[in-house]
């Protein structure tokens, strides 16, 4: 029996080795179909060309120059573009004479609203200062499609096309119910009347508090694209309102009425338009590139200087170790902050910040970096589509904090959350669950009993503590006091907009903003970019990827489709190993 046993146990080993090479060499070998197909090459630009954008695939906010991503590979998507990458080639194509013009093929972008506000600014100032065109063309226009389109100087559409304005809204789930049927109680200490981010456990819709810090920054977001719209169109905001409450556009036709397009048009008669603003005959073929292609597009005069600006990335939930390019380590970070301080070419610190918070310990792990750069360096944090909460937290002693009107920020509040599923083991299982221990709270924490009073005082009193380390952190970085913090505090959401009216940031702009004001409190005439962490290297990264998970997420992120932030959410609830520095929810705004 012990023979046969071994035996098995041998060849099991065996094959689920064999199992894993194979898995690797297929990786690899689609992966090098992917780098071999991905039209990364430094192209040759043509002269009299048009640059096209269509933001099909994901945008992240920093660019891989490794174009071997197994995700994309799984997801048969395009490779995922950077919006630093995006904003440099529109900055390089103002300059390029070879590119005349710019092509926006749009219909609903990957992107949050922020980052589309960035891209859209963008768009804004190369059509501002040059004399070269912007055309926008789409079968369909999502509401943030056309957002980023109606910068355009001419916005076209299929005759038979759709177009999106409809205003915001934002929809949670509330899972208290699913937990009573399954006999599982959520016990929840926070600190903060707007922490919401145990609401979905404990009720069954929206607290009022949540509902009226929601639609606070929905409404303030919404301000913002109508500004936007209407800056660019011969429409007021009261009529792109009217629009949307109405629901005016119902077909093509609608949206030339409405003055939300110039023209429809069928795509052959767009390639007369755009052949007739380069100048060229029909029997010649328009010269096109790609964002893809373009990003590695080269330009004549550019000068090398010794000095730098380190942008720091720092994207995903916060927990403690190294993190990865979805996730924020402490020590990864860290690490990367450290680098840039000690650096004496860098001579400023730019850190970019796109998270809805996590660990409360490995926050403070990064503040304390921050804190230390500070003293040596000019330090300015440029706030993505979310900063809030621990994400928040790394943020409030930098010198200077730049957030876009649309980011969604704050949330200084606390929260723990455990869960107690001793009913659901006993009465549904039918599993019991003993325990010996040596101390009274050996095994405080447990998913097999309730709390008690005194471990859930314990708790709540520790949650007290980090609230008031967390308020005292901010009110010394912003020059308030801690009575002014609490007051804006509670755990409560904010627009980048209203933020900056509370003290909580100190300038509207995107990344680009805060790389100059850096290289100006820096009083840096001439600098260059560094980017940090440094990237690993590529088939390290796969690694990474088999042995973290992130295959497997990125085959249930496919199959989930719409379902997957909220399977994400769940997934995360899991790591929640210590006291949560965190946005109340991933908002989902559309």
């Amino acid at each position: 029996i012990m023979m046969k046993f071994i035996k098995k146990l041998f060849i099991s080993t065996i094959t689920t080795i064999i199992s894993f090479i194979i898995i690797v060499f297929v990786i690899v070998g689609l992966a090098a179909i992917s780098f071999s197909d991905s039209g990364s090459e430094i192209s040759e630009i043509q002269n009299n060309s048009i640059l096209k954008i269509n933001l099909n695939s994901s945008i992240t906010d920093r660019g891989s120059s490794n174009d071997i991503d197994i995700s994309n590979i799984i997801n048969q998507s395009q490779q995922n573009l950077g919006l630093n990458e995006i904003l440099s080639s529109i900055e390089k194509a103002k300059n390029d004479d070879r590119i005349k013009g710019i092509y926006l093929n749009i219909e609903n972008p990957n992107a949050s609203i922020a980052t589309i506000e960035e891209i859209r600014n963008k768009l804004q100032e190369f059509k501002d200062s040059t004399d070269k065109f912007i055309v926008s063309y789409s079968e369909i226009y999502s509401q943030s499609a056309y957002l980023i389109s109606s910068v355009a100087h001419q916005i076209y559409m299929h005759p038979e096309g759709i177009l999106e304005l409809k205003g915001l809204a934002y929809q949670g789930m509330f899972f208290k119910n699913a937990l009573e049927k399954l006999d599982v109680e959520a016990q929840i200490i926070r600190h903060g009347k707007f922490k919401s981010a145990v609401e979905p456990f404990m009720l069954d819709k929206m607290s009022e508090s949540n509902r009226v810090q929601t639609r606070g920054f929905l409404t303030s977001i919404w301000k913002d694209i109508k500004d936007e719209i209407t800056e660019d169109r011969p429409l007021d905001v009261q009529e792109v309102n009217l629009i949307a409450e109405n629901f005016l556009i119902q077909k093509a036709n609608d949206a030339v009425k409405y003055k939300l397009i110039d023209k429809l048009m069928y795509k052959d008669e767009l390639i007369d338009s755009l052949k007739s603003k380069l100048n060229i005959t029909d029997s010649q073929d328009l010269n096109v590139v790609s964002l893809g292609n373009y990003k590695n597009a080269k330009l004549e005069g550019k000068k090398y200087s010794k000095n730098k600006i380190a942008v720091i990335y720092a994207t995903g939930e916060i927990s403690g170790g190294e993190g990865d390019n979805q996730s924020i380590g402490s020590e990864g970070l860290s690490k990367a902050i450290r680098k840039a301080r000690n650096d004496d070419k860098i001579k400023a610190i730019v850190l970019r910040v796109n998270s809805p918070g996590g660990s409360a310990l490995a926050s403070e792990t990064i503040l304390r970096e921050m804190a230390l750069a500070k003293k040596e360096k000019t330090t300015v944090v440029s706030m993505g589509d979310v900063a809030a909460s621990g994400g928040y937290y790394i943020a409030c002693q930098a010198d200077t904090i730049v957030a876009n009107p649309t980011t969604i920020t704050g949330s200084i509040g606390v929260f723990g959350v455990l869960f107690n599923a001793q009913n659901m083991m006993n009465n549904t299982l039918g599993i019991n669950v003993d325990t010996v221990k040596t101390n009274s709270f050996a095994d405080l924490g447990t998913p097999f009993r309730p709390l008690t009073t005194v471990e859930r005082n314990i708790i709540q009193n520790s949650v007290e503590n980090i609230y008031d380390t967390f308020i005292s952190r901010v009110a010394d970085g912003r020059n308030m006091t801690k009575n002014q913090v609490d007051e804006i505090g509670q755990g409560r959401v904010w627009s980048g907009r209203d933020a900056l009216e509370l003290g909580l940031v100190d300038v509207l702009g995107g990344l680009e903003k805060s790389i100059e004001l850096a290289a100006e409190m820096a009083k840096l005439d001439d600098y260059r970019i560094v980017n940090l962490p440094k990237e690993k290297d590529p088939f390290q990264e796969i690694l990474d990827e088999v042995m973290n998970g992130q295959i497997r997420n990125s085959i249930l992120k496919k199959e989930l489709g719409q379902f997957y932030p909220q399977f994400k959410e769940i997934q995360e609830l899991r790591k929640m190993d210590d006291i949560q520095m965190r946005m109340p929810v991933h908002y989902q705004i559309k």
